[in-house]
């Protein structure tokens, strides 16, 4: 194989909205790295997107034609999770068989020139039937939900064959085998319980004294974690992330603050994202009954089980003490503030949280762009562009 293809065209990533308005499916981040990420590793490959004629494609997006050349092409569907199991499948198909698991059909199509018939249409010959069971991104909440079988399973793929740096004699450490640490991070006083899943410490994060950790949990690259922390698993601290008071069985994808006492549990939040001091949600229904979030695709809401928080879209903050109902989805840059419960549907560019009073374009890009500042990065046009479409189209 010469290249990986990611589709997104049978995976509905309207169903994962907010988190597939700014990225691609294989851009989330689930366990340790983003599904993309997952498969470069385990491939060995460069990875491509398959053109789809809107707003997300760039440079990375190629068309499948005749021109593609002499190269075998693998292309996957973008919500599946990888395991070492099905890449050794992958590997050993040939060119005209396609990969078939039961209940999702056709996941990945192994290629070349003369299997295409015309743009974007592909004659495969042979399907390769696959018994066991995958792990597949259908819906937002399932991101958390897979979160500590994708944190294990990454550490294993990064750990593996190599040596952690030493931990620190100032810490207490159980289970000192499943804790990793990269070069450039620091942990100094702090308890690291590794008995229920590993500890993966990123490149020049830092976790402050007197933090707990208990895993699974990863604290991806360049993130801070404050002093007096209670991270629990199944959590994952993005890239360059703050992270403080309690969090628990969440993803924070990358850049984002939670950095303050207050709750997080069961929730997702996209990047770009800050949550204000004492900003807290509920995962569990005082009835503990079913928790249901609302897909604005299917303009309905869908139960997933009896346990979820927040799931915040890329750009948007929340005000100090700002409670968040169970099953609460906000769209993309947001700004949230209310007295109470929220709602627990704060749509796309809200001033506020009922939904009438609109953040204007202009004021939201340049506000993203002072925050973007306080990391060192700035707003690119790309940026721009994706969310001016975004804001005429919701």
């Amino acid at each position: 194989m010469h290249k990986l293809i990611f589709t997104e065209e049978y995976c509905k990533p309207q169903n994962l909205h907010p988190f597939t308005l700014i990225r691609h499916i294989q851009d989330i981040r689930v366990g340790i790295l983003t599904i993309r990420e997952k498969w470069e590793r385990l491939l060995g490959l460069a990875s491509f997107d398959k053109w789809e004629g809107y707003y997300l494609d760039d440079e990375r997006s190629i068309k499948i034609d005749k021109n593609i050349g002499k190269d075998i092409l693998l292309m996957v569907h973008a919500n599946v999770l990888p395991t070492p199991a099905l890449v050794r499948k992958i590997k050993k198909m040939a060119h005209g068989e396609f990969l078939s698991v039961k209940e999702e059909g056709a996941v990945a199509y192994k290629f070349s020139a003369q299997e295409v018939i015309g743009l974007h249409k592909i004659k495969m010959l042979r399907a390769v039937e696959v018994e066991e069971d995958l792990e597949v991104l259908h819906y937002p909440w399932q991101i958390f939900q897979l979160n500590d079988w994708a944190i294990r399973q990454d550490y294993k793929l990064i750990t593996g064959k190599r040596k952690s740096r030493p931990v620190s004699k100032t810490n207490t450490v159980i289970n000192p085998s499943q804790v990793f640490i990269e070069p450039g991070a620091k942990v100094e006083h702090c308890i690291l319980n590794a008995s229920t899943g590993p500890i993966y410490i990123g490149k020049h994060a830092e976790i402050m004294e007197g933090s707990m950790l208990r895993g699974p949990v990863a604290v991806c690259e360049g993130s801070l974690v404050k002093m007096g922390s209670k991270i629990y698993g199944a959590t994952t601290i993005g890239p360059y992330c703050l992270a403080g008071g309690e969090i628990k069985n969440t993803v924070l994808m990358g850049y984002t603050n939670k950095a303050h006492d207050g709750y997080l549990g069961d929730s997702v939040i996209g990047e770009w994202c800050n949550l204000g001091a004492g900003t807290s949600n509920s995962n569990l229904k005082n009835n503990c009954g079913e928790v249901t979030y609302w897909v604005h695709a299917d303009k309905k809401e869908i139960s997933a089980g009896n346990k979820g928080g927040l799931l915040m879209g890329d750009y948007s903050k929340a005000a100090i003490n700002t409670s968040f109902n169970t099953g609460t989805v906000v769209g993309i840059c947001s700004n949230v503030f209310a007295q109470g419960l929220t709602p627990k549907y704060i749509p796309h560019f809200s001033w506020g949280c009922d939904g009438i009073t609109r953040y204007k374009l202009a004021n939201a890009i340049a506000d993203i762009d002072k925050w973007k500042q306080l990391k060192g990065f700035t707003i690119t046009e790309k940026e721009k562009q994706i969310l001016t479409d975004i804001y005429k189209k919701f």
